[in-house]
């Protein structure tokens, strides 16, 4: 069985293609600048990558081409070789889990557009477009509130009208749950202990922190939406609902206005006021900056706030797991979330975070607590989820 797992921007579908018989990455790919005349679709396969520049008018043309490219590399026999297309989506009102995209799935997506603004709609729209016109082929959504089910009700429900979580569905779901799931099942396997106790830390572009136990989600630090929690690249992270009308007031700036500015100009772009890359926040810090410093503080605060309560919620941890693009890269960033923590029992090795690279461990040999780089494959999960439903 063969599958490929899509990644969508607003321009551009990238994918992984998988035969499932052994998991292997067969090649990996995409279409960029999709809409433009000089799109770009690339492949690459046995680590020889192959670029052209053509015209993608839409998503289906651009899947059609991936698809011609991988049967030319004789990665598929034919496009009808391909048994599905699996999205890593993100929420749906009334749905969770992995499901075939039908209309009910894609109406119930569309119905929170707005809780999910920057995932949502574009993936309804890919999604739709695809299933027009690529009908022989299914869909698969594996949606990243799933592994977040077993959180336990006092870790899933705001202090609100009950009749608000039990009718309308306002609770803390949880994302980022097919890069969580990955390292709940890696890390327990190299921990050596099936009921460890994990606390997983995916930094990046979007930020999470998760408690896991025996390979479950006890608790996400993202809530009802993708914007809460940890301050991310553009995004708020926490806040008080009741700034809204000292904000609009003191602005002028209508409900959604403000809600757009939450979205897409906070985090640590809105308090750097430099760039939503931490790279450049940190530079920026370094050069003294003093809004780059503060919104490096803000981060590793919010962090370092979930990780101390996590570490209660499980009683402690067996290891601590440093995942996305800032967990995996950023030498100061996991530095500054473990100073000082030999009282907890963590204590990081300087010399091993300061040369890490891929999955290696980074814990001093006095730790109690294991501290771990580890790169997450969220597209093997879905690939899985994806033929566990087609089968």
């Amino acid at each position: 069985m063969k599958i490929l797992v899509a990644n969508l921007g607003s321009t551009s579908f990238k994918y992984r293609l998988f035969e499932m018989s052994d998991e292997r990455v067969l090649a990996r790919g995409g279409v960029e600048r999709i809409g433009s005349p000089q799109s770009k679709c690339f492949v690459e396969v046995g680590g020889q990558r192959d670029e052209q520049t053509l015209t993608a008018k839409n998503y289906a043309v651009a899947v059609r081409l991936c698809l011609q490219q991988l049967t030319d590399k004789k990665c598929l026999a034919s496009p009808q070789e391909l048994s599905a297309i699996g999205f890593k989506a993100v929420h749906a009102k009334g749905i969770t889990g992995v499901h075939r995209v039908d209309e009910s799935v894609l109406l119930a997506m569309e119905a929170y557009n707005d809780v999910a603004p920057a995932h949502n709609p574009s993936y309804v729209t890919v999604m739709r477009l695809l299933a027009k016109e690529l009908p022989e082929i299914p869909l698969v959504a594996a949606f990243e509130t799933g592994f977040h089910e077993t959180i336990p009700p006092a870790h899933k429900y705001y202090a609100i009208p009950i009749e608000w979580a039990d009718k309308h569905g306002i609770k803390r779901w949880g994302f980022h749950g097919a890069s969580h799931r990955y390292i709940a099942e890696r890390a327990t396997k190299l921990v050596g202990n099936p009921d460890a106790k994990i606390i997983s830390c995916h930094l990046g572009g979007s930020s999470s922190l998760c408690a896991i136990q025996a390979g479950k989600s006890q608790a996400n630090s993202l809530g009802m939406s993708p914007q809460t929690g940890l301050p991310h690249n553009n995004r708020v992270g926490d806040f008080d609902v009741f700034a809204l009308p000292a904000i609009m007031r003191a602005t002028g700036k209508t409900l959604p206005q403000i809600l757009d500015d939450l979205a897409n100009r906070s985090g640590l772009q809105g308090l750097s006021c430099k760039s939503n890359d931490l790279r450049d926040v940190e530079l920026a810090a370094i050069a003294g900056d003093k809004n780059a410093k503060l919104a490096l503080d803000v981060f590793v605060a919010s962090v370092r706030h979930y990780l101390g309560s996590y570490l209660l919620l499980l009683g402690g941890a067996d290891a601590i797991v440093f995942t996305g693009g800032i967990g995996e890269n950023s030498v100061a960033m996991r530095e500054a979330v473990c100073k000082d923590l030999e009282w907890f029992g963590i204590q990081l090795d300087a010399a091993k975070n300061q040369t890490a690279k891929g999955e290696v461990r980074i814990d001093a040999a006095n730790s109690r607590v294991q501290l771990w780089i580890m790169p997450t494959n969220e597209e093997l999960i879905v690939a899985r989820q994806a033929r566990d439903c087609l089968t």
